[in-house]
């Protein structure tokens, strides 16, 4: 993590990225060589839905000839944007499924060469809980989701995300269990807006503990280790936190036993 601001891509400039490389590409190989690119995550909820402003890269799954890495670098170059902002390394975590080709739906095509294609509804909410990473947008990315088909009139119900991760994943089981119990206790709140802002409030303090803990010991947070060093840190405040609730009741209480004189 850095404490300086990342790039964001936006619902507004993402269309224009994606069109410089569509040009790109297509001046490298030609109109006989189309390529398809599955947008997941971030790039997905922009798309999609209103809820979320900005994400900080573009995961993909890239079906192309090799020479679209080298029109993704070109277009980053010229353009100023940071390396891998484009990228498929979405493939070797835990997320991927080769089913999402299947799920994907069509976006749009520029260049007449880049087939654009998306996920959304039950499917990325299944993808979001497989990842269930608390300092990133992942569970505010759910519930967010949740909260858009409400309104649209078109709720997702726990059926449907159930046969979405067993579709994607093979079972409801490789979900993590706090993705489990996260989804059910959401889905039976009835209280979707509530939480929306408490998971974003949330997330925004786990990414705050951990930018301090990163700051204090350098190069010893990995992708490996995160998770445990934010539930360490979260259980770390939420004991401070409940340690000066205490003293502030023990003093109004020491005040009240002893008021000051008049």
């Amino acid at each position: 993590m850095s404490s300086e601001k990342p790039f964001e891509f936006t619902k507004e400039n993402i269309d224009l990225y994606l069109n410089a490389v569509a040009k790109e590409y297509r001046k490298r190989v030609g109109k006989g060589m189309p390529a398809e690119l599955i947008l997941i995550g971030g790039a997905s909820v922009l798309i999609n839905y209103g809820f979320r402003n900005a994400t900080t890269d573009v995961d993909a799954v890239i079906e192309a000839a090799s020479s679209m890495k080298d029109a993704i670098n070109a277009v980053g170059d010229r353009m100023g944007l940071p390396n891998g902002w484009l990228n498929a390394d979405f493939r070797q975590t835990a997320s991927y499924s080769p089913k999402l080709a299947e799920v994907s739906v069509y976006y749009r095509t520029f260049s007449n060469v880049v087939r654009v294609r998306t996920v959304s509804a039950e499917y990325l909410i299944a993808m979001k809980l497989r990842a269930e990473r608390r300092y990133k947008n992942d569970l505010s990315d759910v519930v967010g989701i949740l909260m858009e088909h409400w309104k649209r009139g078109t709720p997702i119900t726990m059926e449907q995300i159930h046969r979405a991760v067993t579709e994607l994943y093979g079972s409801w089981e490789t979900l993590p269990e706090l993705s489990r119990q996260f989804i059910q206790n959401t889905i039976s709140s009835g209280q979707i807006e509530t939480l929306y802002a408490r998971v974003v409030e949330g997330e925004r303090q786990n990414r705050e503990l951990l930018l301090t803990f990163e700051q204090q010991y350098p190069g010893v947070m990995t992708d490996k280790n995160v998770d445990v060093i934010a539930d360490t840190l979260q259980q770390k405040a939420d004991r401070a936190s409940v340690r000066a609730q205490l003293q502030e009741l023990k003093e109004k209480q020491r005040q009240m036993e002893h008021p000051p004189c008049p």
